[in-house]
């Protein structure tokens, strides 16, 4: 699996649309939604572990045919939402692509450990033991 994967955009379909919210006249009239779709499981730029581990990580995020949509309507002009919806794409493949960390091995306590925590306690003990007990005359 290579470090970098680079995706060119004829492989992204870029789609816009009327944002809503905020921008009184330019709202109605200009398409500022942006929306990337990646087609992920049809991808040459994708070697055959990448996919498969994009397809699982990203599952959750994918439609019936594979692909994965991002959009971008934040912004009032539509090159700024391009860029965040771009910007989104690669941190979603980033962080899908990037390697699990290794399994944690339990471990247990050395006996030296356990007996000085032991101890420890056994003389707390002893010392509220001592402070509670008041001798008779």
């Amino acid at each position: 699996m290579s470090r970098t994967v680079v995706i060119p955009l004829g492989e992204l379909e870029l789609r816009f649309s009327r944002s809503g919210g905020p921008g009184g006249q330019n709202v109605n009239t200009r398409s500022t939604r942006v929306e990337v779709v990646f087609d992920v499981a049809g991808s040459p730029s994708l070697g055959p572990r990448q996919r498969a581990r994009v397809l699982s990580k990203l599952a959750g995020r994918l439609d019936t045919e594979g692909n994965l949509r991002v959009v971008a309507s934040e912004e009032r002009s539509q090159a700024q939402n391009r860029e965040l919806a771009l910007g989104r794409l690669r941190d979603l493949l980033a962080e899908a692509l990037r390697p699990d960390p290794p399994p944690r091995r339990p471990t247990k306590p050395s006996k030296g450990s356990v007996e000085r925590r032991l101890a420890s306690k056994r003389a707390r003990g002893r010392i509220k033991r001592e402070r509670s007990s008041v001798p008779e005359d």
